[in-house]
């Protein structure tokens, strides 16, 4: 009878040591970066990093912008763009760590010629961002990105259409 106590205890302290490693095994898998970034595919990736560059150049185009521009109109518009896409990169920035995604970090020098072409190049960038952001925004996979780029898409048809009105002005 002693026997079967001691072979019970001892198989009980053996589970119970197997449970814990299991646990805690659990535990740390569901903590480290490949983990983390799993509702991520490759098209998601793309799409933050090609999102992040974008983001910069408008920032750096609308700086140049507010700086350089003759009309008070482009010079606003320009304002406009470093705020909100300072802000949008920032949440792109915070999502990227969590889901451990290197984003591109080189900010873009740009130029342009006059308040006309500058204007011309944000409606077909704001074109065709909108398009690539309804796009993630409707098939992406991680539930995190697809509503950056819905909430961020709704952002860009209001640049698109200040764009479209900014530029009418300037004819």
């Amino acid at each position: 009878m002693k026997n079967k106590v001691t072979i019970i205890a001892r198989f009980s302290i053996l589970t119970l040591i197997i449970a814990s490693f299991s646990v805690a095994g659990l535990a740390v898998a569901q903590e480290s970066p490949a983990t983390k970034s799993s509702s991520l595919n490759a098209k998601d990736k793309t799409f933050m990093k090609k999102a992040a560059r974008g983001g910069m150049m408008e920032v750096a185009a609308g700086k140049l912008a507010a700086q350089s521009a003759q009309s008070d109109d482009v010079k606003s518009f320009g304002n406009r763009m470093v705020t909100d896409h300072s802000k949008a990169n920032d949440e792109l920035k915070s999502i990227a760590d969590k889901k451990s995604v290197k984003l591109p970090s080189k900010e873009p020098s740009e130029k342009w010629t006059s308040d006309k072409a500058y204007m011309a190049m944000m409606v077909k960038d704001h074109e065709k961002d909108l398009a690539e952001f309804k796009e993630e925004a409707n098939t992406g996979s991680d539930p995190d990105v697809k509503k950056f780029a819905e909430d961020t898409a709704k952002v860009i048809q209001e640049h698109l259409d200040l764009a479209k009105e900014t530029q009418g002005k300037l004819k």
